[in-house]
């Protein structure tokens, strides 16, 4: 019988959905028995799975089979990331609503992922844009609105505790997470109106609204988080980002920032990882000084600062101030008002900071200790400033950016510190070093870099002008977006003060649209006819109908897409509960992600707000771990060759790739990335094929060289946008998903980056027959119960040892490497014993289920192979015949000899006191002594 992979595989998936053999229950095992296995949550995009997805799904899905085997209660779920800007995109251009579209998705995502044998609990999926499931996205967003962050207990409390107290103290012993900077007793608070108190708390809120400037994408009519922003460009589309001030929600997730960070010191995780949440965090620790104004204006007169290295205090020659900077256009002077307002206002996202700019406010501020130097304050986007003082010091004789800023402005250069050796300073004009000697510095001449920071810090402090604290790139998060696609958030405005939807009243749901496209910066719901909300009736009404007095304007933005994203974890430990997010007992049975699998794209932002969001819930109580994942790992990304031809920016022309150096084309070359598919083995496009594929390329001319067309060739990630992508399908309907799922596996270790090379996967195909083979003798199936010889148990029994240990480091191409070895020895022994070959399936078939279920059946078994343990490795089967030992004198290597296994140290000795070739160099030299080590090494001291 030959391997019918296609009958084999198709049979065994309706099989396992039929029996429901990976659906998971809490009481399946004791409590110390559980694992929970995630993939990082997918996005289920038109153009569905590629090769480059089905990396991590294999992996985690290999791990979770064999961790099953191994005893545990395995909860390995899967669902959908289904809100975002690509859906809505596609809705703008197709008029198709998103749901239907994302439906679609779906579908063909688990069809996908059945057919390469994912062992997923179905049962438990769930899809963010389900309004069953954002109901407690939207329940979660009203209670991180109900919340503050006190300081002293470092947890969120509710808000009625912060108004307790405002009614018995005012803030004035409040330590809390803020942005409020004015102090009131409790007769203060009580005289307040209510309106007063109401916007007093949005400043504590964990949720709040606030005027800040965030990045606008004009081009698809939203606001984007900086990890959905590359290069000063949209990740989606690739469109350029203005800085614009803009009414928007946020989170206060800068109140966690010392537990994000600690956190990290519990999470098993790459370092790589670690560094990239550290710097994502950017704790800096600076000082915060206080500088006067030359021309003090509005009664403004100083202003703080930041500076990182004090000790550089005398190399400052130009202050930055951010675009979102309150001061910013009210200390500038009136010829200069003008070109900063214009300047703020025109505020494009610069890409990598290639183009430094900045605007002169035409005012100054006093140097601390020289009197007499005005230093000029800038407005400029080009810097990274400080979150809470929003600006930084210039210092460009040690700064590459200050320094590129100060020649494009013409300003002063100062080198105020010198390396202590001369040869450090390699360029001989910018020294960026942290140790070296003061110079033009005034009282700190001469004093090495630490003793300056200490002498000049005392100095700040007693002079009541500087104090330390600690600087954080990270920003409270931007919460709002002006599109359709996303979570509606349960908020209505009564005069002005945000109240929430009640929240018996959830989901509040998406109403349905036919033009789906952001106006003038506003969202598609401010479109909506019925979105006001009646508090007398409780139930949403036409917006003809709103009297500020009964019935109220609804927000029309929506949440991000990271909202949902950041607690889906948690709703697959009881995702059928209709009554609460998450049952106690369920939480404490799995309590967190044992391993959390994905790509290190999602390393920075949304590990940074699940990690936040999980906090949250477990100071206000409904969880009880403090981080969310305790193993991440981050796989790494199969590489294809992608194919990009030029194009003449701002005509309709594309010239071939050898033509780009020998004229002159009256323009910049633009790449444009064109279908593989269309590219034959010379790097030739077929033009033809490409106009019909691009219609929106038809009428463009082409430059050839000698009748050709040629592209550039570039080994990069897969990618939809890049056009090269492989469909598993594809290489599944070909070779099959065990071959397919072992080739993936095989091309190197999950952790690095490799190149997709289907050439290849023949090897696998043949190793695979030849597994299929030892089970059947001229194409009929048979297995021997004779007993295995000594030899063959050698052979099972290294193999068993092996793989558990690869399995459990994540080798999995080494894991396949021993399997192969163990089926070729056991081909060349042409050994069909039972007792050999039924552990072996139980070995293959993490890797290639669909096989290995068919050989199980085929040796007799009822019950599938998942229920089956794993092999357990005799150690009496491992011990070597014979230990080859390097015979020393005096620590020095003579030669190698090899004794039987069993042998004790006084044999051994005996032995070497015989030998001949020891017996030859002791010759006239008196023995010390004879140290042996245990199948290490023997060593001869004499004199």
């Amino acid at each position: 019988m030959e391997y019918n992979f296609r009958e084999i595989e198709k049979r065994w998936q309706i099989f396992w959905k039929k029996h429901n053999i990976f659906h998971t229950k809490e009481n399946n095992g004791n409590k110390s028995s559980k694992y929970y296995i995630l993939n990082m949550f997918p996005y289920p995009s038109g153009s569905g799975l590629h090769i480059g997805h089905c990396l991590g799904y294999i992996a985690s899905d290999i791990y979770a089979r064999y961790k099953r085997t191994k005893g545990h209660n395995v909860l390995f779920p899967i669902g959908f990331d289904s809100f975002g800007l690509p859906a809505e995109q596609y809705a703008i251009q197709t008029g198709q609503h998103p749901f239907e579209t994302t439906r679609k998705n779906v579908k063909k995502y688990q069809i996908q992922m059945d057919k390469i044998g994912l062992s997923f609990d179905w049962s438990r999926k769930l899809s963010t844009s389900d309004p069953t499931y954002y109901r407690w996205t939207q329940w979660m967003f009203i209670q991180i609105f109900n919340s503050w962050y006190d300081k002293n207990s470092e947890k969120a409390k509710s808000i009625d505790l912060l108004v307790e107290e405002f009614n018995k103290n005012g803030n004035l012993l409040v330590n809390a997470s803020h942005s409020f900077n004015y102090k009131f007793d409790s007769k203060m608070w009580k005289e307040f109106s209510s309106y007063k108190k109401e916007s007093i708390l949005l400043n504590y809120r964990l949720a709040f609204l606030c005027k800040n400037t965030v990045n606008w994408c004009p081009e698809l009519g939203t606001v984007l988080a900086n990890d959905e922003i590359t290069n000063g460009r949209s990740q989606r589309g690739g469109f350029p980002i203005h800085r614009k001030k803009m009414l928007q929600w946020h989170i206060r997730i800068t109140a966690y920032i010392e537990r994000l960070l600690k956190g990290l010191e519990s999470v098993d995780c790459s370092k790589s990882l670690k560094k990239l949440q550290y710097n994502w965090i950017g704790k800096t620790l600076g000082y915060s000084i206080f500088l006067e104004l030359f021309l003090q204006k509005e009664n403004i007169k100083r202003i703080e600062l930041f500076i990182f290295r004090p000790e550089t205090i005398f190399g400052i020659t130009f202050i930055i101030l951010s675009t979102d900077h309150p001061m910013a256009e009210k200390i500038s002077i009136s010829y200069h008002k003008k070109d900063v307002f214009l300047y703020c206002k025109n505020n494009i996202v610069e890409e990598e900071k290639k183009n430094i700019s900045g605007v002169f406010t035409g005012n100054y501020v006093i140097h601390p200790f020289l009197k007499r130097k005005k230093i000029p304050i800038y407005v400029s986007n080009s810097f990274s400033v400080d979150n809470e003082t929003l600006s930084m010091i210039g210092i460009p004789g040690h700064e590459k950016i200050s320094r590129k800023f100060a020649k494009n402005m013409g300003l002063e250069i100062l080198s105020v510190i010198t390396p202590e050796n001369k040869e450090e300073n390699t360029n001989n004009e910018l020294y960026e070093g942290k140790n070296g000697i003061c110079i033009n510095s005034d009282f700190l001449n001469g004093l090495n870099v630490q003793e300056a920071k200490r002498k000049i810090v005392q100095i700040l402090e007693e002079k009541n002008i500087g104090v330390q604290k600690n600087s954080y790139r990270l920003r409270d998060a931007v919460f709002s977006r002006q599109r359709y696609w996303g979570e509606p958030i349960p908020i209505y405005f009564k005069n002005k003060i945000p109240k929430t939807i009640p929240i018996e009243k959830l989901p509040l749901l998406l109403p349905e649209i036919n033009n789906y496209h952001p106006k003038n910066g506003k969202s598609p719901l401010n479109r909506v006819k019925n979105w006001a909300w009646d508090e007398i009736k409780m139930k949403i009404v036409s917006n003809t109908l709103v009297d500020n007095k009964y019935i109220f304007p609804i927000e029309t933005s929506t949440m991000p897409s990271w909202a949902g994203s950041s607690w889906y974890f948690l709703r697959y430990m009881d995702v059928h509960n209709n009554q609460f997010f998450l049952d106690k007992k369920k939480e404490h049975f799995w309590k967190n992600i044992d391993l959390y699998i994905g790509g290190a794209e999602h390393s920075t932002g949304h590990l940074i707000y699940a990690r936040f969001w999980h906090k949250f819930l477990k100071d206000r109580g409904w969880v009880s771990t403090e981080e969310p994942f305790k193993k991440i790992f981050n796989q790494g990304m199969i590489l294809n060759y992608s194919a990009t031809i030029l194009k003449i920016s701002g005509k309709n022309i594309f010239i071939s790739y050898g033509l780009r150096n020998y004229h002159n084309y009256g323009g910049t070359l633009q790449q444009v990335y064109v279908d593989t598919s269309l590219i034959n083995s010379n790097d030739e496009l077929d033009i033809n094929k490409f106009r019909q594929c691009r219609p929106e390329f038809y009428q463009y001319k082409f430059f050839l060289e000698k009748g050709r067309f040629f592209c550039k060739r570039k080994l990069e990630k897969m990618s939809k946008s890049k056009y090269n992508v492989i469909n598993p399908d594809h290489i599944s309907e070909k070779y099959g998903s065990d071959i397919f799922r072992l080739y993936e596996m095989f091309l190197g270790p999950i952790i690095e980056s490799k190149p997709w090379n289907d050439e290849k996967i023949n090897g696998i195909k043949n190793f695979l027959n030849k597994f299929w083979r030892l089970f059947h003798i001229n194409k009929v199936f048979h297995v021997s119960d004779l007993d295995p010889t000594f030899q063959e148990l050698k052979i099972l029994h290294y193999t068993i040892k092996k793989l558990q240990e690869k399995i459990n480091s994540f080798s999995f191409n080494t894991s396949i490497s021993y399997l192969m070895i163990m089926v070729n020895q056991l081909s060349i022994l042409k050994c069909n014993k039972r007792k050999i070959l039924e552990p072996l399936v139980k070995l293959i078939a993490p890797f290639s289920p669909h096989i290995a279920e068919e050989l199980w059946r085929k040796l007799g078994k009822e019950k599938s192979i998942i229920f089956y343990p794993f092999p357990v490795y005799d150690q009496k089967f491992l011990v070597k015949e014979k230990i080859t030992y390097p015979i020393m004198f005096n620590g020095k290597l003579k030669f190698q000899e090899t004794f039987e296994s069993k042998l004790t140290i006084d044999e051994i000795r005996k032995k070497i006191l015989n030998h001949p070739k020891i017996k030859f160099i002791l010759n006239e030299k008196v023995l010390q002594k004879i140290i042996i080590i245990p199948k290490k090494i023997i060593n001869i001291l004499f004199i």
